[in-house]
């Protein structure tokens, strides 16, 4: 099992920058694909990006493709979601999750995929 800690979280501006990180402990001696998903108020919680192990095949929902980047330092065990041009819609709380299985082509969307959960960490973007 991994423990993930979400952390980077806070209000900025629209038009703004943040840089969201998600730290793992326990078992990072194997490899595990990354994700984050968020849940705005009142909405479902939805896939935003995702990061394979071993070859950095990276996902994004449609909606942030172009603006947000993630990525991975293996040897930090940390996972990072570069967020720019933010907008209120963004406004959410962000959750990474992990999975030993590699990343599926067809399911990585799906939070079903990911066994493991950080607690998540607040985005508020202003108008």
């Amino acid at each position: 099992q991994v423990q993930l800690t979400e952390s980077g979280g806070r209000l900025v501006q629209a038009g703004g920058s943040l840089r969201l990180s998600c730290a793992a402990s326990g078992r990072t001696s194997s490899s595990y694909d990354v994700a984050w998903f968020r849940q705005a108020p009142g909405k479902e919680r939805e896939f935003v990006a995702a990061i394979g192990w071993a070859d950095g095949r990276r996902y994004y929902t449609d909606s942030v493709k172009g603006r947000f980047t993630i990525s991975r330092d293996n040897a930090k065990h940390t996972i990072y979601l570069e967020m720019n041009n933010l907008r209120p819609e963004d406004t959410a709380v962000y959750t990474c999750a992990a999975d030993y299985r590699p990343l599926s082509p067809t399911g990585y969307y799906l939070e079903s995929e990911y066994r493991d959960w950080g607690q998540g960490t607040q985005v508020t973007v202003s108008s």
